[in-house]
């Protein structure tokens, strides 16, 4: 079974990555809106999905 987190974690990433590609404010470091929401979950799961790793050791 996958790790829900790791799914998770990267289901925002594409998100984050698909919404920059075709946002001409998120591609020059001022994102809009949605792009703030998309990028902050992205950030909020990587630091989960990191913190998580270095815990197993």
């Amino acid at each position: 079974m996958a790790d829900s987190l790791h799914t998770r974690y990267m289901a925002a990433s594409t998100a984050w990555r698909t919404h920059r590609n075709s946002c001409p404010p998120c591609q020059n470091s001022q994102p809009c809106p949605a792009g703030a929401s998309l990028y902050e979950q992205f950030t909020r799961l990587q630091d989960a999905y990191l913190a998580q790793q270095r815990r197993k050791g």
